[in-house]
């Protein structure tokens, strides 16, 4: 996922590194499809990053972009306003929100969390293996409610609401290691230990956000 470290304009040919306009003519380029979204808004390359300079840079290139702003222009230049707001937006979304942005950077280091999300990751298979028995508990109650079942169903609601506030408070945690990761990214050597915790902080996540919908969904019948 490299990002092309030369780019030509299609008006003056001038070489130059990708971005919006041709430094020499100034004409409006397209960006690769495939840049680097840190690059793009003018970032250092780590997770970690000012929130504030990426929405500003969002909305200056958002400005930049925009359609009506090229409608006169040429038919390249039109193509490329509606490209580039495509890629901007995606990219802006994936950035501000630290669960993608850390999905993305590991990506960009060829280490995306893949399938292996299917597996539960080791420090939850306690918990989960809890969780699975009383959503199993779930499942038989219900078919076979009754007028003398009213009070072992609203035990069980209880048990999943406590499952669920369980859930906020592991997910909370998560977000709490997320942030610490972020923030020694670029600081010192040790990228590869960090890459490895941030990937299973993100494992544990995923699975976190299913393991909360099956608990949902368990409560809505309860």
């Amino acid at each position: 996922m490299a990002t092309p470290t030369v780019a030509r304009c299609w008006r003056c040919q001038d070489e130059h590194r990708p971005q919006v306009f041709c430094p020499a003519c100034e004409a409006l380029q397209p960006l690769p499809p495939d840049i680097d979204y840190f690059t793009l808004f003018g970032l250092a390359r780590h997770p970690r990053l000012d929130e504030q300079a990426l929405a500003q840079t969002y909305y200056e290139l958002s400005r930049q972009l925009h359609p009506d702003l090229h409608q006169t222009g040429t038919a390249q230049e039109r193509e490329a306003s509606l490209q580039n707001t495509a890629l901007v937006n995606r990219a802006y979304r994936t950035l501000r929100d630290p669960v993608q942005r850390g999905r993305y950077w590991l990506a960009l280091n060829g280490e995306p969390l893949g399938k292996e999300n299917n597996k539960v990751p080791p420090a939850l298979a306690l918990f989960v293996f809890e969780v699975q028995e009383k959503l199993a508990a779930v499942r038989e109650a219900r078919p076979a409610e009754t007028e003398g079942t009213q009070d072992a169903l609203a035990g069980l609601r209880a048990e999943m609401t406590q499952v669920r506030d369980d859930l906020d408070d592991r997910m909370r945690d998560l977000q709490h290691r997320l942030a610490a990761n972020f923030s020694k990214w670029g600081q010192a050597d040790g990228s590869s230990a960090l890459l490895s915790e941030l990937k299973r902080v993100l494992s544990e996540m995923a699975y976190l956000r299913t393991l909360t919908r099956d608990v949902e969904k368990a409560l809505s019948i309860l």
